[in-house]
């Protein structure tokens, strides 16, 4: 699979194997288990994320990733994204520091 990540006026493919996508819940519930507990997005607390806001938070990772060129960690949270909203093709980032600006699209999005 790929996600189509944009992030100003880059295209970042990132190429996730379906394996990841379908075998690594145990990783993806962590990462829900520490979203559970709420996430402060930008200014605003969540005291329950729902499946989209946790994807943005996500998103936010892959963000950071990619300005760190952590490839890993940048399959492995777009793998989650694919796995919690599947039919996802595109990924659109903002840099205004606004995580809830982060724009998730495809399919069924």
């Amino acid at each position: 699979m790929i996600l189509k990540v944009f992030l100003e006026d880059q295209t970042y493919p990132v190429e996730i194997p379906d394996s990841i996508v379908t075998d690594a819940e145990e990783f993806f519930s962590f990462l829900d288990n520490d979203m559970d507990k709420g996430w402060q997005m930008s200014q605003i607390w969540v005291e329950k994320p729902d499946t989209h806001q946790r994807c943005q938070i996500v998103a936010d990772r892959i963000l950071t990733a990619i300005n760190n060129d952590d490839q890993k960690t940048g399959v492995m949270m777009s793998a989650y994204i694919l796995n919690r909203m599947p039919g996802t093709t595109e990924l659109h980032l903002s840099v205004s520091g606004d995580m809830s600006e982060h724009v998730i699209s495809g399919d069924e999005n």
